[in-house]
Order: C-alpha cells, then structure tokens, then sequence
C-alpha cells in the first residue's frame, strides 16, 4: 500500500465493490488482487489498489470468461504485463476464428439458396430426379450426385471418407444411395471447397446444419450467434480498456 492510501478492512473491500468477505479472500488466494499486508494480528490490510484490481477483473469477465480473467489479473500481479497481454491476443484470435466460422457457415448457405434457386428441371425421362433436378423418393446414386453438382465421383469418394458426407447404402447392392440432406451437404461441400476451405472448417457447418435441421433454421443461428459476437467483442473491448486504465495506475 502507497504512503496516505486510505486503509481497507476485508468487509470494507466487499462492500466497495459488492462482494462477501469471503469472496474477496478468495480472490487474494487466486491472484486476482495484489497480495494484501497483514497487521499484527495477521488481519488483511487492503487499500484503492485492491479495489481497483477487483473492479478490472469484473469488467474483464463478461468479454474473457472468469478463468481468462482470473490469468490475466494473476500474471498481472507477478510482474508479467507481456504474459497478460498474450492472453488478451489469444482471446481476440479466439474470437476472430468463430467469426470468421460465422462468415463461413453463411457463405455456404447463400451460395446454397442460389444453387437450388437457379436449379434446372429434370431432364426428361429420368425419373430419379425430381422437380428442380432434386432427388426424387428413391434417392440418387453416386454418379448422378456428381453430374447434379459438378463434381467427380472420386471427390464425393474423398468426402464421404472425411466424413463429411454419410450417404445410405441401397439393400441388397450396398450401392450409396443420396438422399435430398445428402444432396445438400455435397453442394454446401463442393461450394466450401471452391472457396479453398479446409475440411475442418467444413466439417462444424455440416454438423449445424444437420442439428439445426434446415438451411432456414441455421440462418437464424447464425444470425443469433452473430449478435451474441458482437456483444462480446463490446464486452471485450471494455474489459481491455479497462485493464490497460489499470496499467497505467501501476
């Protein structure tokens, strides 16, 4: 504590900043707060220092989560401003790859409602493809897959090996037999690799679309999540500043 610091009690600390006693003894153990001086009688001595470290870490949790706080704050306090600072950038790396998934989901999605919107008809006399060249009730064999979406059957091959794609398997033949979801998943898969994307990154948005159950219902998540980013990004950014007034206090 700096020389004509106003002392604080632990329960004067806890009321400050709207915590238990408790709490803030925690919070001392977890690094969060400075360490504190002790009396003679081995009671905490706290001062504005410590009330300030606890305001930052409050601020830092809405954006970094309490376990990313709680680092920062610790590294923070042993003397490792570079050491907290890389787990601010990690954060914003974090958070920019999920936005970037985001960005990626939804490429795939309005470039599927453009592919089945400018779909051609079925061709005639072919009656394994319904209106709009769409599977019909039997479902498409391989290399019709490949011909309806541009692609070869050693790519769908490939896919399916990834585990991108799980087309059924016809009885008796064992011939994979693609139903409309199937159909969809190769054309989310063939416009995300145009795009030079890499199956790990394929991979989550199958699996959205597939829990979400239709393109119309991930579009919805995706613009949920979009908004729960954008908050957070905000919850982020004052967090950051935050500690950075923090910093200078020194």
């Amino acid at each position: 504590m700096k020389n004509g610091e106003r002392r604080l009690r632990t329960v004067d600390l806890a009321r400050a900043v709207g915590l238990s006693t408790q709490q803030v003894r925690n919070y001392e153990d977890a690094g969060v707060l400075p360490p504190a001086a002790r009396t003679e009688a081995g009671y905490r001595m706290f001062g504005e220092r410590h009330r300030d470290a606890l305001l930052t870490y409050r601020a830092l949790q809405p954006g970094y989560g309490a376990v990313t706080a709680t680092r920062i704050m610790r590294a923070v306090h042993d003397g490792d401003v570079a050491g907290a600072l890389a787990l601010v950038d990690a954060a914003h790396a974090a958070l920019h790859e999920e936005r970037d998934a985001l960005r990626t989901a939804s490429e795939a999605l309005e470039a599927l409602a453009g592919r089945e919107a400018s779909a051609q008809p079925a061709r005639s006399g072919d009656g394994q493809y319904g209106r709009h060249g769409a599977p019909g009730p039997h479902g498409l064999r391989i290399g019709e897959v490949a011909a309806l979406i541009g692609v070869r059957t050693s790519a769908l091959r490939v896919w399916e090996a990834a585990g991108l794609l799980v087309p059924g398997r016809e009885r008796g033949t064992g011939y994979r037999v693609y139903g409309p979801a199937d159909v969809r998943d190769a054309r989310v898969v063939r416009t995300l690799r145009r795009s030079h994307h890499l199956f790990d990154r394929i991979r989550p948005v199958l699996d959205d679309l597939r829990r979400e159950g239709s393109s119309e219902a991930l579009r919805a998540a995706i613009e949920s999540r979009g908004h729960a980013l954008t908050a957070r990004t905000r919850a982020m950014l004052a967090g950051a500043a935050a500690l950075d007034a923090y910093l200078e206090q020194g």
